[in-house]
């Protein structure tokens, strides 16, 4: 509904020198329904927050049901970046990745064995590929940042 405020809010942007009762009667519309709607939704977003359990150890098990397939697509960005076209690579993921689903396989297991995925990525860039820490690097910041 917010959104829905910023065409009207665009097209109403007036020169220095032309301003009529078109611009305020689009500013008296679009003015208070904005407002009371992000009011009323920044309300349920902090009741939300509020009485918002996190529990760490079963999201860390929800990840882990993927068996690693989340990191599908890096795996395939580090192929390029090795020199394979796009296009393969896609692929050769793509299939381990649904042979892993199908088998209930670990995809990182899986792909140590494949040689020519090995001769592109090392084992430890591989391990570090298939880490949750490079995506918290920055949660520190973030907070400091949203609660000064």
């Amino acid at each position: 509904m917010v959104r829905s405020a910023v065409v009207p809010a665009l097209e109403n942007i007036a020169l220095w020198h032309e301003r009529d009762i078109s611009h305020s009667s689009v500013e008296r519309n679009i003015g208070p329904d904005a407002n009371i709607t992000t009011d009323f939704a920044l309300v349920r977003l902090t009741n939300i927050l509020d009485n918002m359990i996190v529990y760490p150890k079963k999201m860390i098990e929800n990840l882990n049901i993927t068996k690693g397939l989340i990191f599908s697509q890096e795996v395939m960005l580090e192929l390029t970046k090795s020199g394979l076209s796009r296009e393969k690579s896609y692929k050769m993921v793509q299939s381990y990745a649904k042979k892993c689903f199908a088998e209930n396989l670990n995809l990182y297991d899986v792909l140590l064995k494949d040689k020519l995925i090995m001769s592109k990525i090392s084992q430890k860039r591989l391990k570090s590929i298939f880490s949750y820490s490079k995506h918290f690097k920055n949660v520190n910041l973030i907070f400091r940042r949203v609660f000064k």
